[in-house]
Formats: C-alpha cells, sequence, structure tokens
C-alpha cells in the first residue's frame, strides 16, 4: 500500500490541500498522514476544526515575530525527524510557502519523491512576490510530479524543461473547497451589520506590500468609501503585526470600513460571496472568487495567475493611492465593466482537482 505523507503549515495551504487530504483519505489503495508545520498557528487551527482534520504530525514552530530563516530552519529539521519516523512513499507539498520549501528540501535530502500541487506558477520576478517566486521554482527543481492547475502553468514547467510525462493538468484545488463551504442561506453579523450597504470584500498581507505599499492601498479605500456613502468595506486584518500597526493607523475609526479578525475558511468564502467585488493582494482569493463570479482588483503590480487577467475576472491595479482609488471608484460605477468581469468564465478549474490529482497518483498502485 503506498504511503502518502500531506504537510503544510499556512491557512492558505490548509484551505487548498484540506479537500485532497480527504479525497487521498477515502481511498483504500493508500495510507495518508498528515504533517503541520504550523507556520500560521491560529490560521492554520481553524482550517483544520472547519474541515474536521486532525493532523498525525505537528512542529508547531511558529514563535513570535519569526523570521524567514526561523520558519524555514525549523521546518526543515522537523520535517527531517518525521520522514524518517514515517518514510511515506510521496510527498505532497502545496505551492510557494516556507513550509512546502523546507518539507521539499528535507525529502530531497532523504531521496523521497515529491509531488508539488499548483506546480507551474510564475512572475520571472524573483522579488515578486517574495520570497514565494523562489521558493516554487526551486521545489519545482526538486518535485518528480507537477500537478499544474492550468494549461498555463503547465507551459510554465515545459519551458524549464520539466518532464511531460510527470505534469497533470488538474484545475486549482481551491475551487473544489468552494464545495466544502459556500452556503446560499449563510448569514453573519458583521454582514447584517452592513445591510443596506453594498459591501467590498478587501484582503492585504502580502510581505512586498508591507509599509509604505499597503498604507497607499489603504488610503485609497478610505477616499473610496468617503466618496461613496452606500459603499462599506469589510477587512479581516491579517494577524501579522505589521499589518495590523498599518490597517489601524490608516482605516482605524474609518466609518464602514470594518476591520476585523481573520476569518476562518468557511466564514470567508462566504463573506466573498456575499459581497459585490474584491480588493486583495492574495493569491488564493484570485482563484476562489473567480469560481463565485465575484471581480477582483489585485493590488500587486505582477501576478502568478494571468489566466485570470486573460480571461477577465483580474484587474492588476498596483499599490499606488491613485491608481487604486481610481480602479475602485470605476469597479463600483461602471456597470458594464462590472458584468464582464463577474461573468467572465473561471479559468481555474471546476470543483475536481482533487480527484485528478489522487487518481495520477493512484494510478499504478
Amino acid at each position: 500500500m503506498k504511503k502518502i505523507l500531506l504537510t503544510f503549515g499556512t491557512r492558505p495551504e490548509a484551505v487548498k490541500m484540506a479537500s485532497l487530504y480527504l479525497e487521498l483519505k477515502s481511498r483504500s489503495e493508500c495510507e495518508t498522514k498528515l504533517c503541520v508545520t504550523a507556520q500560521h498557528r491560529e490560521m492554520l487551527d481553524q482550517v483544520l476544526t472547519a474541515f474536521g482534520i486532525t493532523p498525525d504530525f505537528d512542529l508547531n514552530i511558529m514563535r513570535e515575530r519569526q523570521t524567514l530563516t526561523d520558519i524555514v530552519c525549523n521546518s526543515l529539521q522537523g520535517m527531517e525527524g518525521v520522514l524518517d519516523e514515517y518514510r511515506p512513499d510521496l510527498l505532497l507539498v502545496h505551492g510557494d510557502t516556507g513550509t512546502a520549501f523546507a518539507a521539499s528540501l528535507a525529502a530531497f535530502h532523504k531521496q523521497i519523491p515529491v509531488g508539488h500541487v499548483e506546480a507551474g506558477l510564475r512572475t520571472w520576478d524573483k522579488l515578486a512576490p517574495y520570497p514565494e517566486e523562489v521558493y516554487r521554482q526551486v521545489i519545482d527543481d526538486i518535485a518528480d510530479l507537477y500537478f499544474a492547475p492550468t494549461e498555463h502553468s503547465r507551459e510554465n514547467l515545459l519551458r524549464e524543461g520539466k518532464d511531460p510525462s510527470k505534469i497533470i493538468v488538474t484545475g486549482n484545488t481551491e475551487i473544489d473547497a468552494l464545495r466544502y463551504t459556500v452556503r446560499e442561506d449563510y448569514s453573519h453579523a458583521v454582514l447584517e451589520s452592513v445591510s443596506g450597504l453594498t459591501p467590498v470584500f478587501m484582503e492585504c498581507h502580502r510581505r512586498e506590500n508591507l509599509g509604505e505599499p499597503m498604507r497607499s492601498v489603504f488610503r485609497a479605500v478610505k477616499r473610496f468609501v468617503g466618496e461613496f456613502e452606500d459603499v462599506a468595506v469589510i477587512f479581516p486584518v491579517h494577524l501579522n503585526p505589521a499589518v495590523r500597526e498599518a490597517a489601524d493607523s490608516e482605516l482605524g475609526g474609518v466609518e464602514r470600513v470594518t476591520l476585523i479578525d481573520p476569518l476562518e475558511v468557511t466564514d470567508c468564502h462566504n463573506f466573498m460571496n456575499k459581497c459585490y467585488f474584491i480588493l486583495t493582494d492574495s493569491g488564493g482569493l484570485q482563484e476562489g472568487a473567480a469560481g463565485l463570479n465575484k471581480p477582483v482588483l489585485v493590488a500587486r503590480d505582477v501576478t502568478e495567475r494571468p489566466e485570470g487577467i486573460t480571461a477577465g475576472t483580474l484587474k492588476l491595479v498596483g499599490t499606488n493611492e491613485q491608481t487604486v482609488y481610481e480602479n475602485l471608484r470605476e469597479l463600483f460605477t461602471n456597470r458594464e465593466l462590472y458584468a464582464n468581469m463577474s461573468n467572465a468564465l473561471n479559468p481555474f478549474g471546476d470543483g475536481f482537482a482533487s480527484k485528478r490529482i489522487a487518481d495520477a497518483i493512484l494510478k499504478d498502485n
């Protein structure tokens, strides 16, 4: 029986790997276990609870104000022990986090095959996003199986000389997660508090946006809300102290801007579904919003998800205050633009990526 180990440490990884873990656990042809690093402890635990998942191994590495080096070193050392104990036939990692990077390297040292879920995303700029772009390129150099979410990501891998027989186009597991979480009868006190207004969902936390770029985005939001009295912005603020300090400074006390703690995955997906459009610098939200037919303004200069730009579900707006403000204003007032973006074809999959990944892993079992 094939032994499979999944590992993740952050909330976004957990959201995207939960459906795959549950799919593999349902298969009698394999034994599946989970190791979490808890790179993000509280936000990770919210997802595990929402999906009813209990890890087999928990490295619990999170420390206050930990650095990238802390995350990678502690994950690498912890994963070495888990791999020695369990000796899986395949390690599955997701995306581009410090956890995924360190776990892949640990597996390489042990000569354990690695499968990379969401392989092939690229901006070709090592500082955007930072440090994720370098992490995912190194993971793809280590990996033995590539689960590319789209044809575009497959083409990126082929351009780098990866073996075509090892690349499987699956769709994105973020879309799978929506099938577990979104409910039409969903309600929440925060949403009820903005009843009668047009809610806009906001999420901003990327490391490369910390400081003035992030504050510039927040000032644009303040101007936008100040101009339109029928708009409300809901902003779950990341636990990173630098993000919270900037949010409190620029948006704290602003009328019709609601700053709340991070949402667990079920709430997050349903908030997105109930809002008019989304402003974010997140990666996963770009995909999830497309699955919900919600237009997205991306507060970044580049995206590793150009399929969304091509399809019309996403628009890059950067972090310049005036540019962000103008795009918020246009999307809110231009009904034709809104209709075109909200009706664009979702390029990120049909909600069955996890099944395709499991089938590919087990086809020769």
